[in-house]
C-alpha cells in the first residue's frame, strides 16, 4: 500500500521554532484551526505539545488531506480531527468557532484574495480573544527587507503575478476591518515573521 504521507523539509526546518513560540501562547481550552495545513507535520507536531487542545486541521487539496489523516493515524494520542476542505474565500466556513488559528506559509503563495478570505473568516471564527498566527516573510515599514526575500517576492511573481511577500501594514489594515487587534510580531530566523492578531470584543 503506498503511504499517503508527505514530507516538506520546511516543515522540519520550522516547525520546532514556531511550536516553542506559540507553546506559551496556547489557549486555555478550545479547538486550534490551522489553515492550510499542507502535509500535516506541522498540526501533528503542535498538538503533541498541547494536548488539552482540539486541532481541526484543514486543506483545499485531497492529497494534503490524505497525507494529514495519514500523519494523525501514526499517532492516536493526538486530539486532532480528520481533515476537512476549507476554501479560506468561501463567506461560510465549515468550522465556526475557534480559540486559535494557525496559517503557516500561506498569503505569499496565494492571491491576495486568500488573505482578504483569512481574515473575514478570522472575524467571524475567532472567539474573543483568540488570535490568529501567521508565519513566513513579510515586508515591513522601517525594517530592512532582506535580499532573500526581495528575491524571494520576485520569484513568487514570476510564478504567479497575484502572489508576492506581502507587506505587514496592509495585512494589518485587512485584520483592523475585520475586528482584529495589531499585529504582535515575533522575530524568526531566516527573515520570518511569526505574526499574531487577535480578535476584539
Amino acid at each position: 500500500m503506498t503511504d499517503p504521507r508527505q514530507y516538506a523539509p520546511s516543515a522540519h526546518r520550522n516547525r520546532d521554532l514556531i511550536r516553542d513560540q506559540l507553546a506559551p501562547r496556547w489557549p486555555a481550552s478550545g479547538t486550534v484551526l490551522e489553515i492550510a495545513s499542507g502535509s500535516g507535520e506541522h498540526v501533528i507536531h503542535f498538538a503533541a505539545s498541547a494536548p488539552h487542545l482540539i486541532f481541526q486541521p484543514t486543506d483545499p487539496s485531497p492529497e494534503a488531506r490524505a497525507s494529514i489523516d495519514a500523519w494523525v493515524q501514526s499517532d492516536a494520542s493526538c486530539r486532532i480531527r480528520p481533515a476537512i476542505d476549507l476554501d479560506v474565500t468561501a463567506d461560510v466556513w465549515p468550522v465556526d468557532d475557534a480559540s486559535m488559528m494557525i496559517c503557516i506559509n500561506m498569503i505569499h503563495i496565494a492571491p491576495w484574495a486568500a488573505a482578504e478570505g483569512l481574515m473575514r473568516g478570522a472575524g467571524r471564527t475567532l472567539r474573543p480573544g483568540g488570535v490568529l498566527w501567521l508565519y513566513g516573510p513579510f515586508v515591513r515599514e522601517g525594517v530592512t527587507t532582506a535580499q532573500g526575500n526581495l528575491d524571494f517576492d520576485v520569484w513568487l511573481k514570476e510564478k504567479n503575478p497575484g502572489f508576492g511577500v506581502r507587506r505587514l501594514e496592509d495585512v494589518a489594515e485587512l485584520a483592523a476591518n475585520n475586528g482584529l487587534g495589531p499585529p504582535e510580531v515575533v522575530e524568526m530566523p531566516a527573515n520570518n515573521c511569526l505574526v499574531g492578531f487577535a480578535k476584539l470584543g
